[in-house]
């Protein structure tokens, strides 16, 4: 992917960065030639992919708090970073069920922060701001969303995805959008991403290994529920295309694109768990689905990714048998003993020659 070259020796701050995408995305930075500086307010979940891939030993981290602002513009500003990816989020729907404030704090306010930093910025800085498929108004049809369709959100999660992007479309507007500002901003909604080094709770992978690993069952609960499943490096190659097309170009500037598998590439949980069988020993599941839970989840959700390949060259390139099939073996090197520094690097390595 000879256009990402553009991050060799550049400083890029990666928000999120101890979380599972975040900590891919610096694994690739730092493979590029970048200087990562990662701000995260903790190392979220234990196993931890950032600790299984020995970051701290390889770029400058930093333990914030997004929501705390002066000390994030703070930060921001002594870094004088070139690039931004803004990942840093309350990223479970169970969750944000439970802890609704906090995932309106750290999702609408912690965005913002990251807005209010870029306007004491004086040199060029590219942003890049992650929110979600779940920021549209998802009615479950079954055509593809574009990046016109209207936001929204049934549950605090997803409503938190669409109120941080009003915040942003409001500070490109207001802001940033001078012909001469410093500032160039684009937006990265993605889709169910999957892949080695999840470990969040309460998402279907991480919990289906833990259980496997111990020759337990695990417990589904919508596995009629379909998803576009996609490998982790699907979207962060869309991320990193987006901010490089942003550094040479204004064109883009405030534009939002989707990142998603082909419209024909939408599988249930029951596919997913069954593909990975073929790489699990004793598989095992319930299904829950008989059993009444109180928290909405959409059941479809697709997205339409027309923008991201005509303006930046992005689509999907992993079958979902390829996506399964790089999860599953990540894992079970991990639990093998593995060097995953090693193991991730090959992955990535393996998908960047897609790009070429």
């Amino acid at each position: 992917m000879n256009k990402i070259n553009v991050f060799k020796d550049k400083t890029v701050v990666v928000t999120g960065h101890t979380g599972f995408k975040g900590s891919w995305l610096s694994n690739w930075l730092v493979d590029i030639g970048a200087n990562v500086f990662g701000i995260s307010k903790d190392i979220p979940t234990s196993p931890s992919n950032y600790e299984a891939l020995k970051l701290s030993d390889r770029i400058n981290h930093n333990f914030l708090d997004i929501t705390e602002a002066e000390k994030l513009k703070s930060l921001i500003c002594e870094i004088q970073p070139d690039f931004i990816f803004h990942l840093a989020a309350q990223s479970l729907v169970r969750s944000s069920y439970e802890l609704p404030t906090e995932t309106f704090s750290t999702n609408v306010m912690g965005s913002i922060n990251i807005l209010e930093s870029l306007r004491y910025l004086k040199k060029s800085v590219v942003a890049v701001m992650i929110t979600s498929d779940k920021a549209y108004d998802n009615v479950e049809w079954f055509w593809g969303y574009r990046e016109t369709d209207r936001l929204g959100g049934k549950d605090p999660y997803s409503a938190s995805k669409g109120m941080a992007e009003l915040a942003i479309r409001s500070y490109v507007k207001s802001y940033f959008n001078d012909p001469d500002s410093n500032i160039k901003l684009g937006v990265a909604r993605a889709g169910n991403v999957i892949g080695g080094g999840d470990w969040a709770l309460d998402r279907i992978i991480p919990d289906c290994v833990r259980a496997w690993s111990k020759d337990k069952s695990v417990n589904v609960r919508n596995p009629n529920a379909t998803r576009p499943w996609q490998h982790v490096l699907e979207p962060l190659g869309g991320y990193l295309l987006l901010a490089s097309k942003l550094y040479s170009s204004k064109d883009i500037h405030g534009e939002a694109y989707n990142f998603g598998p082909s419209l024909v590439s939408n599988f249930s949980v029951g596919d997913l768990l069954n593909e990975m069988g073929k790489y699990w020993k004793n598989v095992q599941w319930n299904d829950e689905s008989n059993i009444v839970d109180k928290f909405y989840e959409a059941k479809l959700l697709k997205l339409n990714c027309d923008k991201a390949e005509f303006d930046l060259g992005w689509r999907s390139l992993l079958t979902f048998e390829d996506t399964v099939k790089m999860t599953s073996e990540w894992y079970r090197e991990f639990y093998k003993g593995s060097d995953m520094e090693k193991y991730s690097l090959m992955q990535i390595r393996y998908y960047s020659e897609k790009f070429q």
